[in-house]
C-alpha cells in the first residue's frame, strides 16, 4: 500500500500515525472494496443504494476508467453467471491484472484518446442497443473514462476531437467549458449512453475524481443529464477565440445544433432518466470520512476542513500550515492532539523546469512555516499514487525534515521557484511517499497532525 512505510517510520516513528490515516483513505477508495460495500446480492435480487433489481433480468456490464477494471472484478465476483456479457475499457497495460469472467477487458490510451478506444466505445454502443425494459445495464464509471471511451459524433474524426480538445486545454477554458464542447461532438458523453440503453434500466456505479462529485462531469457524464447546449458550446469556442481555428467538421456540427438540425444531448427531466440510477461508491469525501474515523481510533481530536479544496498548491500549503499552527497555539479549530484533514485537488502553475507534483509542492511550501514548530506534521498525497511527473504519491513534512533543512542550509524558495519539490526531497533522502499505481483516483488527501 505505502511501499516505503517502514523506511519512513524508521526515520521518525510518529510518522506512523500519518501513514496509517493515509492508508485508510486509499483503502476506502479501492474500487473492489467500494463495490463490495455498496452492492448486495440475495438469491433473487441485486440491491444498490436501497434500490432492488431482479437477477432474472438480462444483465450487461459496461464501463470505462482507471478504476473500472477493479470494479468489474468485484461485480463478476458478486454476480458471476448472472451476467450475460460485458465490456470495460481500462488504460493500456492494465488489462491482464483483472479476473472478470464474461466481462471482457479492453485497453485504450489515456489521457489522449486513440482509435483503440473508439473501436471499443463503438462495441459498447452496439452491445446496449435494442434492449428491452426488462434488461439491466450496469455501467462502471471512473476518472479517465472520458478519454478511454471516446466515440466521435457522426462526420467528426478522432483527429478532429483531439485537435479541438488540445485547443481548449491551451486556451484557459475551465473543465466544465471543455466538457460542454466535448459532449456536443460525441455519441456517448452528456447522457447519450443512457439514451442508447433506454428503455432498459441503467445502474451506474461511479468512482468520482471530480471535486464536488458532479455526475455530469465525471467521465463527461455518459449516464447523467446534460445542462449545456450547442449554443453554450458555440459561445465557449468564440469566447476563447477558437471558433475559426477548430476543425471545420466541429464548427459545422455545432452550427447545425444551434439551428436545431441536430438533436440536443438529453436534459434533466428527460424520460430516459427515470430508468437511470447513478450511485457514487467512492469519492474524496467518503475517503476523508474513513480517514477521520481512523484518526479518532488513534486518539486524535479530528476535523475535516473540506473535500473541495482547490487553488495553487504552494498557496494552499501555506494556508493549511497556518491552520495547523493556529491549532497548536490556540486550540482552534481543534485542540491538540489533533488531526486536521482536507481533500480536493490543487494545481501548479509551472514556471521553472524542475521535477515535482502538486502534493509535494504543497508540503514543501508548508515547511516554510511549520519548521518553527516541532509538534506539527503535514502530509499530502494523490490517491492514484501519481503526483505530477514523478513516481511518488506525495510527501510528508515534519521536524526531522526541518532539521535536515537547517543542517544542510537548504533554501526552500529556490526549489519552489523552480517547481522542483521532488529534487528537494531526493536531496535530503527523506519525506517522499511511494505507493505505486493504486488503481483508483478520488483526488488528493492532505492531513496535518498536531501533537
Amino acid at each position: 500500500m505505502i511501499r516505503n512505510y517502514e523506511a519512513l517510520i524508521d526515520s521518525f516513528s510518529k510518522r506512523k500515525y500519518v501513514l496509517d490515516i493515509l492508508k485508510e483513505g486509499i483503502l476506502s477508495a479501492d474500487p473492489y472494496r467500494a463495490i463490495m460495500n455498496s452492492v448486495k446480492v440475495t438469491d433473487n435480487e441485486l440491491i444498490i443504494g436501497g434500490k432492488k433489481y431482479s437477477l432474472s433480468s438480462n444483465i450487461i456490464v459496461i464501463g470505462a476508467g482507471k478504476a473500472s477494471g477493479r470494479m468489474a472484478e468485484a461485480i463478476w465476483k458478486l454476480l458471476g453467471n448472472h451476467i450475460s456479457r460485458g465490456l470495460v475499457i481500462v488504460p493500456e497495460g492494465l488489462g491482464k491484472r483483472y479476473e472478470t469472467g464474461r466481462i471482457v477487458i479492453g485497453e485504450a490510451t489515456h489521457p489522449e484518446p486513440s482509435k483503440k478506444g473508439v473501436r471499443l466505445a463503438e462495441k459498447i454502443s452496439e452491445m446496449v442497443e435494442n434492449l428491452s425494459k426488462n434488461d439491466l445495464v450496469i455501467c462502471l464509471i471512473s476518472g479517465g473514462g472520458s478519454a478511454l471511451m471516446t466515440y466521435p459524433a457522426e462526420n467528426i474524426s478522432l483527429e478532429d476531437v483531439i485537435l479541438t480538445t488540445r485547443h481548449l486545454l491551451k486556451s484557459g477554458a475551465t473543465i466544465d467549458e471543455i466538457n460542454c464542447v466535448r459532449k456536443h461532438i460525441s455519441r456517448i458523453k452528456g447522457g447519450q449512453l443512457a439514451e442508447k440503453i433506454y428503455p432498459a434500466k441503467t445502474v451506474s456505479l461511479i468512482v468520482s475524481d471530480v471535486v464536488g462529485d458532479r455526475l455530469d462531469t465525471i467521465a463527461s457524464g455518459p449516464t447523467a443529464p446534460d445542462n449545456t447546449s450547442f449554443h453554450d458550446a458555440e459561445k465557449i469556442l468564440k469566447k476563447y477565440g477558437l471558433w475559426n481555428i477548430i476543425p471545420s467538421s466541429v464548427r459545422e456540427r455545432i452550427e447545425k445544433g444551434v439551428r436545431g438540425e441536430i438533436k440536443e444531448t438529453p436534459k434533466p427531466g428527460d424520460r430516459i432518466f427515470k430508468n437511470v440510477f447513478n450511485f457514487i461508491i467512492a469519492s474524496n469525501r467518503i475517503s476523508l470520512e474513513a480517514m477521520a474515523r481512523k484518526s479518532k481510533e488513534l486518539g486524535f481530536n479530528t476535523v475535516i476542513l473540506s473535500s473541495r479544496v482547490q487553488g495553487e498548491a504552494r498557496h494552499v500549503g501555506r494556508l493549511f500550515a497556518s491552520i495547523c499552527i493556529e491549532a497548536s497555539l490556540y486550540g482552534d479549530p481543534i485542540k491538540p492532539p489533533a488531526c486536521i484533514i482536507m481533500g480536493g485537488e490543487t494545481t501548479v502553475t509551472v514556471r521553472g523546469n524542475g521535477k515535482g507534483g502538486r502534493n509535494q509542492e504543497l508540503v514543501l511550501s508548508a515547511l516554510k512555516d511549520i519548521c518553527k514548530f516541532k509538534n506539527i506534521m503535514i502530509s499530502s498525497i494523490g490517491s492514484d499514487g501519481i503526483d505530477g511527473i514523478t513516481d511518488a504519491a506525495g510527501a510528508i513534512g515534519d521536524r526531522k525534515i526541518c532539521e535536515k533543512i537547517s543542517e544542510e542550509k537548504i533554501d526552500i524558495d529556490l526549489y519552489l521557484e523552480n517547481n522542483d519539490s521532488y529534487s528537494f526531497f531526493k536531496k535530503i533522502n527523506d519525506g517522499l511517499i511511494f505507493t505505486g499505481y493504486t488503481g483508483t483516483n478520488v483526488n488528493d488527501f492532505t492531513i496535518g497532525i498536531i501533537f
